[in-house]
């Protein structure tokens, strides 16, 4: 089985980045409860026919549609480790908590936060921005909103985004019981960034209304056009209006591993939370989110939730206090933090970063192919690793979408799109540490020839 998926790794490029379900295959997933066992070798073999070749392709160098890593095998072998191992992170006094420590310990140094602040692994960014919003919300409200709702001094409460924001963040208003319309979403400027003046704006306009502004969510790397707000900006903002100042960092926060792309997230370190994915531009294999959080105090107070199973002693297994489980919602968790842990010893975070600096170098190689050809039109350029642009047509959003199904059933490679002002885009996000220039060239030859087709 390990070599299997080695060979499948190293041989990636000899594989379609994609490519339809068969009927037959989707119907070999129909089958009932097994109550007889089967072996492992006929169970693996079911595997290799029916679910590895049909995967959605983001280890394949020529996966750009989505904000998605490409994984390492190191990563792979951590995380069978991991399986071994069975750890619950949730607590007790156990190395693998030490592991997860360590890397709440880089994080404060990459980010420069202070020895106190606190961290946590989660499942994404998704995650851990709800995490944030509720961090906040205690910070505001206090603990009362813990067991009486937010109330009607919560119901006052606003954040603020920008348009560009990624929809996980009023889905967090939502779920943190605010309401989706309690988030004020600013207009951009000309670079997809947030409008600080519309920021402003929207602030006092609030105040003036009577209500009661808590929280600003920036963007460190958009996920429609790669933009990073004005880290720096917002912040000193923050700081005059006492607003919790909170980074969605998805993808983008890893920069700061990367000496072109760090510079851009001046401001970062004065966040008092950070969101981001180590499965994203740090190529650990899904899922490793992870949320930083600058005041400890405000984030334990946030989720911890004595019970007299979970006691805590000085000695024994159930020493260590306090435990991950004391800041998130999950009390079973797996061993994330070990595949994170060797990815970084392994390869190291110079050639984590030089990984980041080329995927933003290839970026500006395809907005220089896309402006050269005639037929092409940039719509976003490279801030960072992503591009969006289309094929010129009388009919652009009819075939461009069909361009992009076209390269996507290819297998050659696999774009998405997204809308940029108003008009729908070709969209290459480039994350994965395997692509270099031939598949990019390959994915706008493509374009050329499918755009070809569909405007006769």
């Amino acid at each position: 089985m390990l070599d299997d998926m080695i060979d499948h790794v190293a041989g990636i490029r000899e594989r379609p980045v994609w490519q339809p379900i068969p009927a037959t295959v989707r119907n070999h997933f129909r089958d009932a409860f097994p109550w007889s066992p089967a072996t492992l070798e006929q169970v693996h073999g079911e595997f290799l026919e029916y679910i590895l070749p049909y995967n959605g392709g983001n280890v394949h160098p020529g996966f750009m549609g989505w904000v998605q890593g490409g994984g390492t095998p190191v990563g792979m072998l951590a995380e069978m480790l991991a399986g071994g191992l069975n750890a619950n992170l949730g607590g007790r006094d156990q190395a693998p908590i030490e592991v997860e420590r360590q890397i709440v310990a880089w994080a404060r140094q990459l980010f420069d936060f202070p020895e106190e602040a606190s961290g946590l692994f989660v499942t994404g960014t998704s995650m851990a921005n709800l995490m944030a919003v509720l961090v906040a919300r205690h910070a505001k409200l206090g603990p009362d909103a813990r067991h009486s709702g937010i109330g009607p001094a919560g119901s006052q409460l606003r954040a603020y985004a920008s348009r560009a924001a990624h929809g996980c963040v009023p889905q967090a208003m939502d779920l943190a019981g605010f309401g989706i319309d309690s988030l004020r979403l600013t207009d951009v400027d000309a670079d997809f960034r947030m409008n600080i003046p519309a920021l402003r704006a929207a602030i006092a306009r609030d105040r003036q209304e009577g209500h009661a502004p808590f929280l600003v969510v920036a963007s460190a790397g958009t996920v429609d056009a790669g933009a990073v707000d004005d880290l720096d900006a917002i912040a000193a903002l923050c700081r005059e209006e006492k607003l919790w100042f909170h980074v969605d960092g998805a993808y983008g926060a890893l920069g700061m591993l990367s000496p072109e792309v760090a510079p851009r997230l001046t401001g970062i370190a004065h966040a008092d939370s950070i969101a981001f994915d180590f499965h994203k531009w740090g190529q650990v294999p899904y899922d490793a989110g992870f949320l930083l959080v600058r005041d400890s105090r405000q984030h334990y107070e946030t989720f911890a939730s004595p019970a007299a199973y979970l006691r805590r002693e000085v000695r024994g297994l159930s020493a260590g206090s306090p435990w991950p489980c004391d800041f998130g919602p999950d009390l079973s968790r797996g061993f994330r933090a070990l595949k994170t842990w060797f990815t970084l010893k392994v390869l190291g975070g110079q050639a984590i970063g030089a990984a980041i600096s080329r995927s933003c170098a290839l970026a500006k190689y395809l907005q220089a192919r896309v402006e050269a050809e005639p037929a092409l039109e940039l719509l976003a350029g490279a801030q960072l690793n992503i591009v969006c642009f289309r094929y010129r047509a009388s009919d652009s959003d009819r075939v461009n979408a069909a361009i992009v199904a076209d390269l996507q059933e290819s297998g050659i490679a696999a774009p998405s799109t997204t809308s940029i002002n108003g008009e729908l885009a070709i969209r290459a996000a480039l994350f994965n540490h395997r692509t270099q220039k031939r598949d990019i060239d390959a994915l706008l030859d493509a374009t050329l020839r499918f755009g070809k087709v569909h405007t006769g």
